[in-house]
């Protein structure tokens, strides 16, 4: 877990979103945390199962196993903690015992889902290989999904899975339809096809969070 800021007060624990957006945003997540830290507010960035360093292959991973780990995170850090949460990481943040969440773009299992089958039958024209997505429903091994092997629990897991609305505040892209709390200017990193970043936009949001965290303790 990298660590940001000082070591005492609140602290922002960012949860990165699943599969190959995590890399895309991580150098995002990183700059705002950064920007926290240069306002006097503590930050932490956490590996969880299957993610970043961590030891445990993606297709050996699920929610309940990402959930638990993401609270045990929280919980080893000793200290009031609020959580940003960048799309799919929406999904992880439920069982964290946090005062006040930020979702950033956030997304349902359900759209994930498509996503990783809608990247997967592009795929699948491009090199003429078959591909059925009820083939899903019925799996018992891993399948490759968006360049990932995903266990068939994971995926069965999404089909349900929804952000927690518990002290949520929703965050997302001034181009985005969809309602938020907030919208801000920026670029949609998890849509490109490399890791990039948006300084602009990662110093928006860590002063909307620096804001609502002095609004939370007024």
């Amino acid at each position: 877990m990298l660590r940001f800021g000082p070591e005492t007060g609140p602290v922002v624990v960012v949860a990165l979103p699943l599969f190959e957006e995590a890399n895309r945003t991580r150098a995002f997540a990183v700059t705002i945390l950064c920007a926290l830290a240069e306002r006097g507010i503590a930050g932490a960035l956490p590996d969880l199962p299957g993610q970043g360093e961590s030891l445990m292959p993606t297709h050996e991973t699920d929610l309940i196993r990402l959930r638990a780990a993401f609270a045990a995170a929280v919980a080893s850090l000793n200290t009031p903690a609020l959580t940003l949460a960048i799309r799919s990481g929406a999904l992880l943040d439920g069982e964290a015992l946090v005062t006040a969440r930020t979702h950033l773009s956030p997304m349902t299992g359900a759209d994930l889902r498509r996503e990783l089958i809608r990247a997967r039958q592009a795929s699948a024209r491009e090199s003429g290989e078959p591909f059925d997505p009820a083939s899903l429903d019925t799996a018992t091994a891993p399948v490759e999904l968006a360049g990932n092997r995903v266990s068939p629990t994971l995926l069965a897991q999404l089909s349900d899975a929804t952000p927690s609305p518990e002290q949520t505040r929703t965050v997302r892209l001034a181009t985005e339809a969809k309602p938020a709390d907030v919208k801000l200017p920026g670029s949609p990193l998890w849509r490109r096809a490399e890791p990039d970043n948006d300084p602009a936009f990662a110093q928006a949001v860590a002063d909307d969070i620096a804001q609502w965290i002095a609004t939370c303790a007024a």
